[in-house]
């Protein structure tokens, strides 16, 4: 699987490219029967969904690291953060199981990830910066179907742009979350909104500073996705004076008028 020239554009311009395929049905299938397990849910009876989500993490099994590191994917972290400048993706991070329900789930706000100041105790004080410290990339693992009513994540098009102007000024040092989410990213309402939709084995692929927001599951069928970032080999620089732009730092160039 090699990205076309449209869809680097489309992952400069708009934040993300949604891969079908990436990693195969069977191991998605893998994955899913050993996460019932340990929701203490049964998959046949909705009488035990009783959490509009469950969150579990951390999990470095074969099947695991392996949906995540499949040729397909290699090629694409290749060409959207440039060879030998990732590492390879060791740890499925925390997985997100929604279950159907009217509830809030109490999750669902717009936000950026953090990508470092892990040892503050204060979530809301981790941090991003310009250079994306920490994060060559935000990926969304379909382990489930996933339509329109199974709570897809939310994308907001074109938002990392925006965000990476919020964070030039601050250079280095970045913003916290806090700082970031001052007013709840209501000047982004009016960005496009994109769906995290697929069949399992579906990868989107996010610039790491896209908006993003879960949302209630208004489906029938529980939806599992992991959300681990890709983390690189060696910092990010958008202002880099050689003609090595990788699509991520090409994005925050645009965003900052710089030559791509």
């Amino acid at each position: 699987m090699t990205l076309s020239n449209a869809q680097i554009e489309r992952f400069v311009e708009d934040g993300f490219i949604r891969l079908d395929g990436a990693f195969p049905r069977e191991l998605a299938d893998e994955v899913r029967a050993l996460l019932w397990r340990e929701t203490g849910c049964d998959p046949n009876d909705p009488r035990t969904w009783t959490r509009p989500v469950i969150r579990l993490g951390m999990y470095t099994g074969a099947p695991f690291v392996a949906a995540a590191n499949t040729p397909e994917l290699h090629a694409a972290f290749d060409r959207l953060v440039g060879p030998d400048r990732w590492l390879p993706c060791r740890s499925m991070g925390t997985f997100r199981c929604a279950f159907p329900s009217p509830e809030d789930p109490g999750d669902a706000g717009w936000h950026v990830d953090a990508s470092f100041g892990y040892e503050d105790p204060d979530f809301f004080a981790w941090r991003v910066n310009v250079a994306s410290k920490g994060r060559a990339l935000l990926m969304l693992l379909l382990f489930s179907d996933v339509g329109e009513d199974d709570a897809p994540t939310r994308l907001r098009v074109g938002s990392h742009l925006e965000i990476a102007r919020r964070l030039a000024p601050a250079g280095e040092e970045g913003l916290s979350l806090r700082e970031l989410a001052s007013n709840g990213f209501e000047e982004f309402m009016g960005c496009g909104q994109a769906f995290a939709t697929g069949e399992a084995g579906t990868v989107y692929l996010c610039h790491p500073f896209l908006i993003h927001a879960a949302q209630i599951h208004r489906g029938t069928r529980p939806r599992f996705l992991a959300q681990p970032p890709l983390l690189p080999r060696q910092p990010l620089d958008p202002f880099r004076e050689d003609a090595g732009a990788s699509p991520v730092e090409a994005a925050i160039r645009l965003a900052l008028g710089l030559p791509r």
